[in-house]
């Protein structure tokens, strides 16, 4: 008797948690968080964005001002060129590998900022397209957040009747028996079993003779030694 009792109360309790599970994977609330996950993804990609630009604006401003600095030298160079000749052969050449180091060094950097204008632009542009997505998604995850907040509400209100059902018929369990049933749930669910053809109906484990033989007389709580489910009688 008090297994048909607990097993009364296992259908209504498990129908409470398989509705609740129900929720979790409603469609609406997983288009909600893959949403809310995209645009959680597209702030880490702008912020990233942002502190490369800046990183590259330092940088950019660096090389311009030393680009400058070398062109101002080489001017130096070559007025001091125009007004005061080399002496001679040796002098000359220094002055002609100064130059021409200066030339490579402002090559270098012309590249350089060649290059980082390029990237500027290609980050800008990856700057402008997330707003874009990001914006969609927004008013689409604003949508569906109306949709959800209506269909969570009432589901949450339906669920909350269940679970008072659910304790109503937790009254009529014997305590020690109800106390058990929910410290197996907590590692195996759910946590009764019909006894089957001499096997556990939930592992599928052929049972021992003795084991059948506590089972059918009801003298004690039988609990599976595969799995540690109670198992159940139900004499058909």
């Amino acid at each position: 008797m008090q297994l048909d009792t607990l097993w009364s109360f296992m259908q209504v309790d498990m129908e409470a948690d398989k509705f609740e599970s129900q929720m979790r994977q409603s469609p609406n609330r997983q288009k909600l968080v893959k949403a809310r996950d995209f645009l959680k993804d597209q702030q880490a990609n702008m912020k990233k964005l942002e502190n490369d630009v800046a990183v590259m604006q330092d940088r950019l401003e660096a090389v311009e001002d030393e680009a400058a600095r070398l062109e101002k030298v080489l001017q130096g160079l070559t007025e001091t060129y125009e007004s005061n000749p080399p002496a001679n052969a040796e002098d000359a050449q220094k002055q002609a590998e100064a130059v021409a180091k200066l030339l490579d060094t402002l090559q270098r950097y012309e590249a350089e900022l060649t290059k980082m204008r390029k990237d500027a632009d290609t980050k800008d542009r990856q700057q402008k397209e997330i707003r874009v997505r990001a914006a969609k998604t927004k008013i689409e995850f604003d949508q569906l957040k109306v949709e959800y907040d209506k269909e969570f509400k009432a589901d949450t209100a339906k669920l909350q009747e269940m679970r008072a059902h659910t304790e109503q018929e937790a009254k009529k369990v014997d305590a020690g028996l109800l106390a058990k049933y929910r410290s197996i749930k907590q590692h195996c669910t759910p946590p009764m079993a019909k006894l089957v053809n001499g096997q556990c109906s939930g592992c599928f484990m052929s049972l021992p003779s003795a084991t059948l033989l506590d089972i059918r007389n009801g003298d004690r709580i039988v609990e599976c030694d595969n799995c540690g489910r109670i198992l159940y009688d139900a004499g058909e």
